[in-house]
């Protein structure tokens, strides 16, 4: 009697050793489908199995195939394919239910399909096959000639094949949703990209002016290629526009592209934003930080501001645009990275290059393919056309049924020199749109720096001389905005002397550093 409370001790230890093996293995592995020939290995290691399988079921083909087998050659396990309700395995895996067959010779059910068992009628072999199946969803069954001795009843193995298919169906199941969740993430990311390209055509950007023209002629050679191109022009201008046309039609579309504002880093931060640094490489690196070169490898890095970049900085930039490669801020290795470059400024790179503060390397190393962003007030043709893809936008973000511009405010766009360029038109245009209360954007709701004197009730009065006045002094104001404060080139926009302008300027006590 003892002995056989110690044989059943002995046997439930087995057991649960067996189970914390199996559970520990589908939990640590990835992908439960590799950990499924581990499974059968336990069973024949820990309780002596001589022959088992796994068969899943094909969701698209709605057939059963053997996923995993122990005790059986690769020739047998290729010939391990059920339909559905086909032998003991398609019966098992269509009713839910498990089956025991004492002796496999003597069931006309079972198939014998990968003959590994020889001559079925003289090998007193038993079968035991489980559902592996969560709910009321059969994931596939799992097989095994009897695993204890025969004094053990049927029960026994059917209690622990059943808890194992169960913890499998487990592992099954959360692979299965994960790699939905992939191919879901997938189609998304796919979707978000095809969507991006298209939002960012050339062909999408709103211009139809002869200069804007060029723009995008050079646009479009210039994306096929793998060129570092510069665009340059004012800011407001759309540069950063122009930057995501030329990456989303380019080769490089499906990969990364990585955008930094260089002039929003501090000199400090800027290296370990652009090349990353090691844990410990400097006071507050807790930790190693990947950057946006690395991040942006096989794909884009688009450097907005680059004339705000220091010397320094510029010296490991140059290295990149030659060498293809980079170190963190305070590693010893060498990194190889192929990134194309898209760098930007409004910016007088030339004149840097005179004061020392860019480098004549880098400069030209950049400039292989300049690209030229006209401001507004040099495609006025531009400026209508901007102005209606804008009231069509915010009067579609707000809700509001804002049809038109009035003639009285068109003149005022029209008229308006623009210093903020496209991006002072938007900000105008939506203020105006939040502003309109019927179907038409007037000219009163526009800035108030857009306005006519008529529009916004303010006619001069006053003397000849001191409206004469007021007038030189607006005109000198508007040249010295125009040429961002450059007194000699006001002066021949005004047609006039650099000492004439010189003296008005001191009269009316101006001061051109601030229009700079």
């Amino acid at each position: 009697m003892e002995s056989i409370e110690h044989s059943a001790l002995a046997r439930k230890v087995q057991e649960l050793t067996v189970l914390y093996d199996i559970s520990q293995l589908l939990v640590s592995t990835p992908d439960p489908k590799e950990a499924l020939n581990s499974v059968l290995n336990i069973l024949h290691s820990k309780i002596g199995m001589q022959r088992g399988t796994i068969t899943l079921l094909d969701p698209e083909t709605q057939e059963l195939n053997i996923e995993a087998a122990h005790g059986l050659t690769g020739q047998e396990r290729q010939r391990g394919h059920y339909q559905i309700t086909e032998g003991i395995t398609g019966k098992v895996v269509d009713t839910g239910e498990p089956v025991i067959i004492p002796h496999v010779g003597k069931e006309p059910l079972f198939l014998n399909r990968t003959r590994a068992r020889g001559d079925i009628c003289k090998n007193n072999i038993s079968f035991i096959c489980v559902p592996i199946r969560i709910g009321s969803f059969t994931y596939g069954a799992l097989s095994a000639d009897r695993l204890f001795s025969e004094e053990i009843a049927f029960e026994e193995d059917l209690r622990l094949l059943t808890i194992i298919a169960s913890n499998v169906a487990q592992a099954i199941r959360i692979s299965r949703m994960m790699e939905e969740e992939k191919d879901r993430l997938r189609h998304e990311n796919i979707t978000l990209r095809e969507q991006l390209k298209e939002r960012y055509s050339f062909y999408n950007i709103v211009a139809r002016s002869n200069k804007m023209r060029e723009v995008f002629e050079m646009v479009e050679h210039v994306s096929a290629s793998d060129a570092t191109v510069l665009i340059r022009g004012e800011s407001g201008t759309g540069k950063e526009l122009v930057a995501n046309a030329i990456h989303y039609n380019s080769l490089r579309a499906e990969e990364a592209f990585i955008k930094v504002n260089c002039a929003a880093l501090p000199e400090t931060l800027i290296e370990s934003e652009l090349f990353g640094h090691e844990k410990g490489s400097f006071s507050g690196a807790l930790e190693r930080r990947i950057g946006k070169f690395e991040r942006a490898h096989g794909g884009t890095l688009f450097l907005d501001e680059i004339g705000t970049l220091n010397i320094t900085s510029q010296a490991k930039l140059l290295r990149v645009l030659q060498e293809k490669e980079i170190e963190r801020v305070g590693g010893a290795d060498t990194i190889k990275v192929d990134v194309r470059i898209i760098a930007a400024t409004n910016q007088l790179l030339e004149k840097g290059l005179e004061e020392g503060k860019f480098r004549e390397d880098l400069y030209y190393r950049l400039n292989i393919f300049p690209i030229y962003l006209p401001p507004l007030r040099e495609r006025k043709t531009d400026i209508l056309l901007l102005a209606d893809f804008f009231l069509e936008k915010y009067s579609r973000k707000y809700k509001k049924d804002v049809r038109r511009i009035s003639t009285p405010a068109i003149d005022t766009l029209m008229r308006y020199h623009w210093p903020g360029n496209v991006r002072e038109l938007e900000n105008s245009v939506e203020r105006a749109v939040l502003l309109c209360t019927d179907h038409v954007v007037h000219s009163y709701h526009l800035s108030p720096t857009l306005q006519t004197a008529e529009a916004s009730n303010t006619i001069p009065s006053g003397s000849l001389s001191s409206a004469v006045a007021n007038f030189e002094r607006d005109r000198i104001i508007d040249g010295l905005k125009t040429t961002r404060g450059k007194i000699a080139a006001a002066a021949r926009l005004l047609d006039t002397s650099e000492r004439i302008l010189g003296l008005r300027i001191k009269k009316y006590r101006i001061q051109p550093r601030q229009y700079r």
